[in-house]
């Protein structure tokens, strides 16, 4: 009798003590723009994984590069940009909504503070945009950059990170699907207000080698651009 009274007691300290830890890890107060994320689901692929995750009483599916998760694990991140109706074609599934995490981590660490064009985003997959009519592709403007400092060039891309109101321009990553020795990714600065997610035709002048001072360099950059077709990721890629 003693001897069961002892295991039912070790159990009920084991549960209570279970029961302190998560609450304690519900209590830490996370910095200003970091996420939190509770794995539900793992999906797997050759280049990506994917998470269907609990966060702030809502869940919702997220990607990022290859991340050795399981469900349970809390995925912490800052920075992140929805995709609409994403199809998966190596998990034959469509996503009505999905999360692309540049920065997921299984450990917390206060976030690095860098300007928009520090790091490139996360390239997006299966990503196929239309040209734009006498415009250029990702692929194109890297090949001839050489050639197009101080020219005006069209490009159409989707909007994968955009800041607004740094030094009086409005700051965005677009990627159009195609790339060249690496470079997939072009930031803009422009004064139309846009969103992430959204597909346009940007119209600019590009500069190689420009510093702005302040962490603000960049190889090339389209400056002043002016956005047109204007369209949202919902109507579909």
């Amino acid at each position: 009798m003693r001897k069961i009274s002892f295991i039912i007691l070790s159990l009920f300290i084991v549960v209570i003590t279970s029961c302190q830890r998560k609450s304690a890890d519900q209590q830490i107060e996370l910095p200003a723009g970091m996420h939190a994320a509770t794995i539900l689901e793992v999906k797997q692929a050759s280049n990506y994984s994917y998470f269907h995750v609990f966060e702030e009483n809502r869940k919702f599916w997220m990607a990022s590069t290859i991340l050795d998760a399981k469900e349970g694990d809390v995925i912490y991140y800052t920075d992140a940009f929805e995709m609409k109706d994403f199809k998966s074609k190596e998990l034959n599934k469509t996503f009505e909504s999905i999360m692309f995490v540049n920065d997921a981590s299984l450990t917390f660490e206060k976030p690095e503070v860098k300007s928009p064009g520090a790091v490139n985003p996360q390239q997006v997959g299966n990503l196929e945009l239309a040209k734009a009519e006498g415009g250029m592709t990702m692929e194109e403007i890297y090949k001839n950059k050489e050639n197009l400092d101080g020219k005006v060039v069209s490009i159409r891309g989707i909007i994968v990170k955009y800041n607004r109101n740094i030094m009086k321009k409005n700051w965005a990553h677009i990627q159009d699907g195609t790339s060249f020795d690496g470079h997939y990714d072009l930031t803009i600065t422009t004064n139309d207000t846009l969103a992430e997610g959204n597909i346009a035709v940007f119209t600019g002048t590009i500069h190689l080698n420009k510093d702005f001072g302040h962490g603000y360099a960049y190889d090339i950059i389209m400056e002043d651009a002016k956005a047109s077709d204007v369209e949202d990721t919902s109507a579909g890629i």
